[in-house]
């Protein structure tokens, strides 16, 4: 994974997440520094492969947050093959557990908040007493996502006092440590300076556009004129937007793929296979 040596957050964060006896944790952390590798080695680490039931639960805001996730662990832990992960996700095959009474026998549960609830309640495919590290990435885009801030305060009802927590968000916010402290007691907290709140790799600017879509449009043109761009994701507030530019660039002879909320797992594992 070309690493050479720890970044900020992992500097900070491995020792209190790799400690014996675990220890809870709060950690401010931007994309991109490093902090899925950081918790997902503290998950490889907590799994007893001879148990073939789940002990390690990491919940994301959404699927494809979930299956990056998924990404990293496999690379992490593509030498041990022993460890078994399994997203708990909507489209995941669970029901032929549950007709058959049978358990999820992976060690690792990489999923949405309602989906694993529904497989810890509704369906009792899994044991959440039996779960050592709960996970929860990205705590800030939860509580902005409708119901995911119930259901997370309900699925770690269900867990053991003992279970360690950690909570990685972007922010600091007040609502995000009103969030935290339902779920987590005795925190350790690693928290960003302001001047770190920015990532220096990453360049900001805006452009100022005429009104309209095809104002946009002639922006991100020019955009495109002046820099060499191998990939670029476009975000847009609306659909109909998004369903506009897609087949505007694709006219203009783009290679675009196509990402909504409508999107099905099929459609968001082959967007992040092309990408």
């Amino acid at each position: 994974m070309k690493f050479s040596k720890p970044s900020k957050i992992q500097e900070k964060a491995l020792p209190l997440l790799l400690a014996d006896p675990p220890q809870n944790l709060i950690a401010q952390s931007q994309s991109g520094t490093g902090k899925t590798a950081a918790f997902v080695l503290a998950m490889l680490t907590r799994v007893d492969a001879s148990k073939p039931y789940p002990q390690i639960l990491c919940l994301s805001p959404t699927f494809d947050l979930a299956q990056q996730t998924g990404k990293v662990l496999q690379q992490m832990a593509q030498y041990f093959p022993e460890i078994k992960m399994k997203y708990a996700v909507r489209g995941s095959r669970v029901f032929q557990h549950r007709l058959s009474n049978e358990k999820v026998t992976e060690h690792i549960l990489i999923g949405t908040a309602g989906t694993t609830l529904d497989w810890a309640v509704k369906y009792r495919v899994f044991d959440p007493k039996l779960i050592n590290m709960f996970v929860l990435d990205e705590g800030d885009v939860m509580i902005d996502t409708q119901g995911q801030q119930d259901q997370t305060i309900r699925l770690h009802r269900l867990l053991r006092t003992d279970c360690q927590n950690v909570l990685f968000s972007a922010t600091y916010s007040e609502e995000v440590m009103s969030f935290a402290n339902k779920i987590i007691s005795d925190p350790n907290i690693i928290r960003l300076r302001g001047s770190e709140e920015s990532l220096d790799n990453i360049k900001q600017y805006y452009v100022w556009c005429t009104a309209g879509d095809e104002g946009k449009y002639t922006a991100l043109t020019n955009i495109y004129g002046v820099l060499t761009i191998g990939q670029c994701i476009v975000f847009c507030r609306v659909k109909k937007s998004a369903i506009w530019l897609a087949g505007k660039m694709n006219k203009d002879g783009h290679a675009v793929a196509l990402l909504t909320g409508q999107s099905n797992v099929e459609q968001r594992i082959a967007f992040s296979d092309t990408y």
